[in-house]
């Protein structure tokens, strides 16, 4: 089957889901963001088939949100995320504080964050980068951008 292209849409959005639009994606940048970021390891903690799983690395390879560096003298590599995939990353730990809020149910959260800065755990706090303030969907206009379709 043929995956819709969003990447040409004029929108933010459309061109990020382009990149990680596909369901296992997301896990896949979790297991190498946590330090699973061998194949064969991503493969088990998943149970996502090989195929799927290689179609998946070479997509995010090609996009630049991880890189492939040999681990082996044999022909084996591990990936790493790339300036590009750790940003990509604060996109899944605030994906993170819905499924805390809305998912996580009466046994709570299943997994926890401590912040290196203040060694704290806490959760992830949308803020404007202007003034600090907290930022929500309530809290914007949407305006054209330089970028806009015309």
């Amino acid at each position: 089957m043929q995956r819709t292209q969003f990447g040409e849409i004029a929108c933010s959005i459309a061109r990020t889901l382009d990149v990680v639009g596909e369901p296992w994606t997301p896990l896949i940048l979790r297991d190498v963001w946590v330090g699973i970021s061998r194949f064969d390891q991503i493969q088990a903690d998943l149970g996502i088939s090989r195929k799927v799983l290689t179609e998946r690395l070479h997509h995010l390879v090609e996009q630049g949100v991880l890189e492939r560096r040999p681990y082996d003298s044999r022909p084996r590599h591990e990936y790493h995320l790339t300036p590009k995939g750790a940003e990509l990353v604060d996109v899944l730990m605030v994906m993170v504080r819905w499924g805390d809020a809305w998912l996580a149910g009466e046994a709570g959260p299943p997994v926890l964050y401590r912040h290196h800065a203040c060694g704290e755990v806490a959760r992830v706090d949308l803020r404007c980068e202007s003034c600090g303030e907290p930022m929500h969907a309530d809290d914007v206009d949407v305006l054209p951008g330089p970028g806009a379709a015309a």
